[in-house]
C-alpha cells in the first residue's frame, strides 16, 4: 500500500490549535463531583485517538468561512459521542485493550462504564444546547441514533458467518459514516454555505469514514497487534465477520470458510489457524478487494471538495483520504 507523502500532524497544521482547544473544552466538561468521572475522562483522554472526526468538523467549518470559537464546542460535543461509543463497544466486545491500554471496563468494570458512556452522551447533548442551534443538535440526535442503531444491528449479526455484503456496508454506514458527515455537516452549518455546500461536506464525510471503517477493519487483518495496540484477529475472534473476510467466504473455499467459521464458534484462534486464513485471503486477493473497495469510497469522498475554492484546508481535506488510505496505525 503506497504510503502518503502527508503525515497527520501536517494534515492537521491549519487547526493545530483549534484541535488543542478542543482537547481543552473536553477536559473542561467532564470535569464533576465526582471524582471518577474526570479521573476516567482523564484517562481517557491521555490513551491517544487521532481526532480524525473534530478535526473534519473544524477543517470543514473553516472552508465554509467560519471563524468564531462555536466550531471547537462543537468538536468537542462529536468528541464527547464518539467516546460514549467506544466505551460502551468495548464492553460489548469484550475488548480488555484499547490503543495498547487497558479499556475502560477492564479498569474500573462494566457498570462504571456503562454509566460513564451515558454520562457522556448526556454531556455531549447537554453541551449542543449551549447555543440555540436546534438544527445541529437535531442533526447529532439522528448521527447518535444512527450509531446506537448500527451497534444493536451489529449485535444481531455478532456470530453470524453468512451476513451478506450489503448488511456489513449498512452496519458501516450507520456505526461510522453517519457521524463522520455529520461532522462535516456541521462544519458547513455554522459558515452558513447552503444546502448545496452542506450536502457536498455531508457526501465528502460520509464517504471519507466508510473508507476510514474499511481499512480500520483490514488493520485487524494485515496489521501489527503492536501497532495496534490490540490482538490481531480480534474481529474474527469476537464473531464480527469483516469485509475481507466476507469476500473470501463467497469463494467457495471450503477449507478456509471451515476454519473462519470454527474461529467464530470457539471465540479462538487455535495454533496455525490464522496463518491459513491469512493464506486463504492473499490466495483469493480477499484483502486487495477489501482494500480497492477503501480506495473507491476514498476517491469519491474527493469529489465534493470541489465545490469549494482551492484554500489550505481544501487540501487538507482531500490529503485525508490518501492518508487513511495509507495508514498502519
Amino acid at each position: 500500500m503506497e504510503k502518503t507523502s502527508l503525515d497527520l500532524s501536517q494534515i492537521f497544521d491549519p487547526i493545530r490549535a483549534d484541535l488543542q482547544a478542543v482537547d481543552r473544552e473536553f477536559g473542561r466538561h467532564v470535569q464533576s463531583q465526582v471524582g471518577l468521572i474526570p479521573t476516567i475522562g482523564k484517562y481517557i483522554q491521555t490513551s491517544g485517538g487521532k481526532r480524525m472526526r473534530p478535526a473534519v468538523l473544524l477543517m470543514a467549518a473553516r472552508l465554509s468561512g467560519y471563524a468564531g470559537d462555536r466550531s471547537i464546542l462543537y468538536a468537542a460535543v462529536v468528541e464527547f459521542i464518539h467516546t460514549a461509543t467506544l466505551v460502551h463497544d468495548d464492553i460489548i466486545d469484550d475488548s480488555d485493550l484499547r490503543r495498547g491500554r487497558l479499556a475502560v471496563h477492564s479498569r474500573w468494570g462494566n457498570d462504571i462504564t456503562v454509566l460513564l458512556g451515558d454520562y457522556l452522551y448526556i454531556k455531549s447533548m447537554a453541551l449542543a444546547l449551549t447555543h440555540d442551534t436546534l438544527d445541529i443538535v437535531r442533526l447529532l440526535c439522528d448521527v447518535t441514533l444512527r450509531m446506537i442503531e448500527g451497534e444493536l444491528f451489529q449485535l444481531t449479526k455478532n456470530g453470524d458467518a453468512d451476513i451478506t455484503e450489503d448488511e456489513h456496508f449498512d452496519i458501516i454506514r450507520r456505526k461510522t459514516a453517519y457521524l463522520f458527515g455529520g461532522c462535516a455537516e456541521i462544519g458547513g452549518m455554522l459558515g452558513k454555505v447552503g444546502p448545496e455546500r452542506e450536502q457536498a461536506l455531508r457526501e465528502y464525510g460520509f464517504s471519507l469514514g466508510i473508507a476510514f471503517q474499511l481499512i480500520d477493519d483490514l488493520l485487524d487483518v494485515t496489521g501489527d497487534a503492536e501497532a495496534l495496540g490490540k490482538p490481531v484477529g480480534g474481529d474474527l475472534r469476537e464473531g464480527k465477520m469483516t469485509l475481507p473476510l466476507i469476500h473470501l467466504l463467497q469463494q467457495n473455499d471450503d477449507v478456509g470458510a471451515r476454519i473462519v467459521r470454527d474461529i467464530i464458534s470457539s471465540k479462538t484462534i487455535e495454533p496455525g489457524q490464522w496463518e491459513a486464513v491469512l493464506l486463504a485471503l492473499k490466495q483469493h486477493r480477499s484483502i486487495e478487494y477489501a482494500y480497492k473497495r477503501a480506495s473507491e469510497f476514498a476517491e469519491l469522498a474527493k469529489k465534493p471538495l470541489y465545490a469549494f475554492p482551492a484554500s489550505p484546508e481544501r487540501e487538507a481535506l482531500l490529503a485525508l483520504p490518501d492518508y487513511i488510505l495509507a495508514r498502519d496505525r
